[in-house]
């Protein structure tokens, strides 16, 4: 006698609960993205900048409030949205990149510090995964003005001093009185950090040209692996 077996097919219910699964697995996912700068910060940036006891432009403790939930939910509509990081010009947005004809093409930059030698700084695009970028309208040190040096960064623990991508991971480590050198040709020219502040894309000051003196302004997203707010590191030349 023939025997006959019966495949159950997947039930309607078991269907639904899969699929439940599924969209609760794709919200925590989501918020863990939207929430993930509150947390860095924590990790990374308030032990860092609390030894330093940097005054008012650097917050202390992160406030959740609404506007902070608002630029966290706008951080990660633009990641999604697939803006290019990796072009300097994308960083602030309401300010206009102006390709100047650079006679100085590239120079180098050290950190001591963080571990950082001889880096390329670039004049002449805007490629942060290739070299560093003196920002198109800024000054070229050591001439009077500000020199904006954008870096990429990213998670600290993914830190290499070679990789273009990862080079400024790091830059929140550093403290007033820190020294930034930089090598044109076969000059090297000492720089020393004064201030160290965090600023939204839409602030466009860092750009200010101050003409008393040549000054240095580092430039890299944070917290750590966002592209939320922009660190701001601001160096002065010492004079020989």
């Amino acid at each position: 006698m023939a025997k006959y077996y019966y495949k159950r097919k997947l039930g309607i219910k078991k269907i639904g609960k899969y699929a439940g699964l599924g969209f609760l697995f794709a919200g925590i996912i989501s918020l863990g993205y939207v929430f993930f700068p509150l947390f860095s910060w924590q990790i990374f940036f308030a032990p860092s900048f609390s030894r330093q006891k940097i005054a008012a432009p650097i917050p202390r403790n992160t406030i959740v409030n609404g506007s902070t939930i608002v630029g966290l939910i706008s951080q990660a509509s633009d990641n999604f949205s697939g803006i290019d990081y990796t072009n300097a010009d994308n960083w602030f947005p309401s300010f206009e990149y102006k390709n100047a004809n650079q006679k100085t093409k590239e120079y180098f930059l050290t950190i001591p510090k963080l571990g950082i030698k001889g880096a390329t700084v670039s004049t002449q695009d805007n490629d942060l995964s290739k070299h560093l970028v003196n920002f198109g309208g800024t000054a070229i040190p050591p001439e009077k003005g500000n020199a904006v040096i954008f870096g990429h960064s990213t998670l600290p623990q993914l830190f290499n001093p070679k990789d273009y991508k990862t080079i400024f991971a790091t830059l929140f480590k550093l403290e007033p009185g820190d020294e930034i050198f930089i090598q044109i040709e076969n000059t090297t020219y000492k720089f020393r950090v004064f201030s160290i502040i965090i600023v939204n894309p839409s602030d466009t000051s860092v750009f200010e040209q101050n003409t008393t003196d040549s000054f240095l302004t580092l430039v890299t997203c944070t917290p750590p692996g966002t592209t939320w707010k922009r660190l701001i590191i601001k160096a002065k030349l010492e004079k020989i």
